[in-house]
């Protein structure tokens, strides 16, 4: 993945949205997804005893719900060394920049 300050200027606020959802969040991750005409999603992970969803997951299924047939790009934002998994990405958009980013 290319750092993220060497990203174009739409990928980099993806990085940016999901660096300010995750200092508003006790989570240990957050996401943006941007979709076919533009529109961002931004979320953080959910970790519930009764539901546990990635950052990533929740992103994508607000995009989804929000009517997006298909995704441009997602930033992953994550205070940990875990992998990011993109197959909910993929699902939408085969070939979809994922950026993950530590912070």
């Amino acid at each position: 993945m290319p750092d993220a300050d060497s990203l174009d200027a739409e990928d980099q606020k993806l990085v940016t949205l999901a660096k300010a959802a995750l200092a508003r969040s006790s989570a240990g991750e957050a996401a943006a997804v941007r979709d076919e005409i533009g529109r961002t999603y931004v979320a953080s992970s959910v970790d519930l005893p009764s539901l546990r969803l990635t950052a990533l997951q929740v992103a994508v299924a607000q995009a989804v719900s929000s009517g997006a047939a298909s995704l441009e790009a997602a930033a992953v934002v994550l205070t940990s060394d875990a992998d990011v998994d993109d197959a909910v990405v993929r699902d939408l958009s085969t070939d979809a920049p994922v950026h993950v980013v530590r912070s």
